[in-house]
């Protein structure tokens, strides 16, 4: 009979025990004498639900009472055995964006401990998995995206249509999980240590064992990877392997849910789901009518794609509201198109209008409820030079306009922890917006600030020759703002003051659209013109490997790559450390819609979502991870 979780009754009362049976295998074969233990994790810890020992044929069956926490996980060892550690999540609660579930019958092998490793990196600590809801559960269910417990093989996502054969994701994981294999009891136990050696951080301690070992790989992906590529020729596992080594040691998973198509940006809702907009219709260059909403294992929800409330070609603009609605910009329609957390239009069926809105944009919510949208062209009917339009409190029909401070085509808009607006001014000398071509030579650009009074800010606009057609704009969480200029190649950091702190040239020109912050300030930076993700050092020095300063590259010289990131305009962070990228365009020329989004699992520091406005790794000390956003301005 099936375990029960968290939050939902018993199949049998509390009292009565229940049966996990599962294998054991190492190396493809049966892993005898070994000890297991069957473990629960919350935010208040780790539990151990009970132990057996493996017979001769690996088999075991653990009896335990109803386990009460958000992931229920299997840890197996040799009989007095150091190095070799296998892991398998077998279940999870109720708490997140994905129903629970759990096993009744599991295979635990080396495939099973790097989906556990990656998806659940960061809540692994040397007592086992625990964190906060709903991030802790999210990933633990992304771990069935890369391995199936019940069977032991790869998961069903990680072997389908859009990955299999088409990305180097599973050859990846297949090649972690041959390393894993090296300390298979018989191995060479020389070959073994070489691996755990090379699996050390720099200044890091040697792991203990391999559940470690991968642990430290899925946190530092540029860990030796050709010395521990050469290593994997020597088992022979799992197949397909990698046929050359990797850059880094990065898991990719692609979503192509239904009219996910041209994605223009993502914001990712308190359970984890992720909303998207669309520019297009699939395969062609028609507006879309769809706003589309995929749960944290990629699957649509809430009646996904989701029509009406004046949707026509989503811009690159998505906010939700203290009430968990989501407000999309329509380009098309000149408008904004709101809808409940359950995915119901709550916007007429031309969308809201209100400030005379002409191809808006850009929208954030401020810590008052207030929407902020950037009104790319300003005056209807012609192509002017833009505005700001706010809806105090969610009220289209008090719309104010504002303008000044050097707004010029505003194209994004982010909050900081003070509530005022910082907004990129994207002019491009006459060039279309959008145009197929990309920019040469030095176009321009600024930053307007416009405080919560909604007028600009006596140092705006904020220009110097870094800001080069600058796009995206995010704010850390001491309120500096990073601002990646597409023409430039750079990011440039401005402190809360509006002085240029810093400027830090990217060494791969990929043309960068977007930019994140993550839970330790880190900077991830989603390129266009070159598809990749890279990531800076942020004013968080201390999250970053030794030697790391502000501005630092933390990935490799061309960024993270994979053959299913296509032309990126957003990136966006959950709360179980996951990367989202928005596959914008396939081709350029002619411009061709991108497919789905894509996952870098478990990469990235978490972040409370959606934004509050700024980002806030989720708390493990108290019951609530994640604040509410408040209509209380700090001091």
């Amino acid at each position: 009979m099936a375990l029960a979780l968290t939050g939902l009754p018993a199949a049998t009362p509390p009292s009565t025990p229940t049966a996990l049976r599962g294998t054991v295998t190492s190396a493809g074969k049966p892993l005898s004498h070994a000890d297991v233990t069957l473990l629960t994790g919350d935010r208040q810890g780790v539990r151990e639900l009970g132990r057996a020992m493996t017979d001769a044929k690996g088999a075991f069956q653990i009896r335990s009472t109803r386990p009460t926490g958000s992931v229920l996980y299997v840890d197996a060892a040799p009989h007095g055995g150091r190095s070799l550690r296998l892991r398998s999540v077998v279940g999870f609660g109720s708490g997140g964006g994905v129903a629970q579930r759990s096993e009744t019958a599991v295979t635990v092998n080396e495939l099973t401990t790097v989906a556990a490793a990656y998806a659940l990196a960061q809540f692994t600590g040397p007592h086992g998995i625990t964190g906060p809801s709903p991030g802790l559960e999210n990933a633990a269910a992304t771990s069935y995206n890369l391995a199936d417990p019940a069977s032991g093989r790869p998961g069903k996502v990680v072997t389908d249509r859009n990955n299999g054969s088409k990305n180097d994701t599973l050859a990846t994981l297949d090649a972690l999980a041959n390393l894993v294999s090296l300390c298979a009891p018989g191995a060479d136990t020389g070959r073994c240590q070489d691996m755990l050696r090379l699996a050390t951080p720099q200044h890091g301690t040697t792991p203990a064992d391999t559940a470690q070992a991968v642990l430290n790989l899925a946190h530092n992906p540029r860990l030796a990877t050709g010395k521990l590529y050469a290593l994997t020729g020597r088992a022979h596992t799992y197949a397909p392997a990698l046929t050359a080594a990797p850059a880094a040691w990065v898991l990719a998973l692609h979503y192509t849910a239904p009219d996910v198509y041209a994605p223009g940006r993502m914001a990712i809702d308190a359970k984890g789901n992720v909303w998207a907009s669309n520019n297009w219709l699939p395969g062609t260059r028609n507006p879309s009518p769809y706003v589309t909403v995929q749960d944290p294992v990629g699957n649509p929800t809430l009646n996904s794609p989701i029509s009406g409330g004046g949707m026509k070609a989503g811009a690159w603009g998505i906010a939700i509201d203290h009430d968990g609605a989501v407000w999309v910009p329509s380009y098309g329609g000149d408008a904004m198109a709101k809808y409940s957390a359950a995915g119901k239009p709550l916007s007429p069926g031309t969308g809201f209008k209100n400030g005379d809105l002409n191809h808006p944009q850009g929208t954030a919510v401020d810590q008052k409820g207030n929407i902020w949208i950037a009104n790319f062209y300003g005056l209807k009917g012609n192509r002017g030079q833009g505005s700001v339009i706010v809806y105090p409190h969610g009220d289209p029909s008090k719309a104010i306009t504002i303008k000044g401070g050097g707004l010029d085509h505003p194209f994004s808009i982010q909050i900081d922890g003070y509530g005022r607006a910082w907004v990129s001014n994207a002019r491009l000398n006459g060039a279309k917006l959008l145009d197929s071509r990309v920019p040469k030579g030095h176009v321009g650009g600024s930053v307007t600030v416009i405080g919560p009074d909604f007028k600009p800010t006596t140092f705006s606009p904020i220009k110097d020759n870094s800001l080069d057609w600058p796009l995206a704009l995010a704010v850390d969480s001491k309120n500096n703002v990073w601002v990646p200029s597409f023409v430039s190649n750079s990011v440039t950091e401005i402190a809360p003051s509006g002085k240029i702190t810093g400027v830090y040239k990217l060494p791969t020109a990929i043309a960068p659209w977007s930019v994140a912050i993550d839970g330790s300030d880190r900077v991830w930076i989603a390129g266009f013109g070159a598809p990749s993700v890279s990531v800076l050092c942020g004013v968080n020095t201390s999250a970053c490997p030794p030697g790391s300063s502000t501005g630092s590259l933390l990935t490799p010289s061309h960024g993270y790559r994979s053959s299913s990131i296509q032309h990126l305009t957003a990136i966006q962070l959950d709360q179980s450390g996951n990367v989202w990228l928005a596959d914008n365009w396939s081709e350029l020329v002619p411009p061709t819609g991108g497919n789905g989004l894509v996952e870098l699992i478990g990469v990235a520091t978490p972040v409370c979502t959606p934004l509050t406005p700024l980002p806030a790794r989720p708390a493990t000390t108290s019951p609530t991870a994640c604040p509410a956003q408040t209509s209380t301005l700090p001091r």
